[in-house]
């Protein structure tokens, strides 16, 4: 849940960077200032950084997808529907969404599996680590470019 509420709070934070961007020139420009922080964090030589990205990349695709497409598809339903769900359809629309939280962590654990063939242990340590960092300092550099009172 905490990677839906980081990944979700990313979201909104690429939506709002700036207005006058297109959603998806915001997203490619997120993605490089991304894959420059990973790849000074990881220090890859060229061989591992050939095998890598592109197992990286797959990853990152089917987990936007996950979350973005059927989570949002969840939350819409929640903010419309919310007075008027049975009891029965939360059951259904919470068991959705513990189907895609299950799905992204076999997701996850795949990806591991994947880049255990490409790089050290330590290095894909280093790379959740520098995942977290990159989301924790963009997160602060959005809350500091905000008008208004800073918390």
């Amino acid at each position: 849940m905490k990677h839906i509420l980081n990944f979700t709070l990313l979201l909104f934070l690429c939506s709002s960077v700036s207005f006058a961007q297109p959603k998806q020139g915001k997203r490619d420009r997120i993605k490089a200032l991304k894959i420059a922080f990973i790849s000074d964090e990881l220090a890859l030589t060229p061989d591992e950084a050939e095998k890598f990205w592109p197992i990286y990349n797959a990853f990152e695709d089917k987990q936007f997808e996950l979350q973005h497409e059927k989570m949002k598809s969840y939350m819409n339903r929640i903010e419309t529907d919310m007075g008027k769900l049975s009891e029965n359809e939360a059951n259904q629309l919470l068991a959705q969404m513990e189907k895609t939280e299950d799905e992204l962590y076999q997701l996850r654990k795949k990806f591991n599996q994947n880049l255990k063939l490409v790089l050290s242990a330590q290095k894909i340590v280093k790379l959740h680590k520098a995942e977290e960092q990159f989301r924790k300092d963009l997160l602060k550099q959005f809350r500091s470019s905000r008008p208004g009172p800073k918390n």
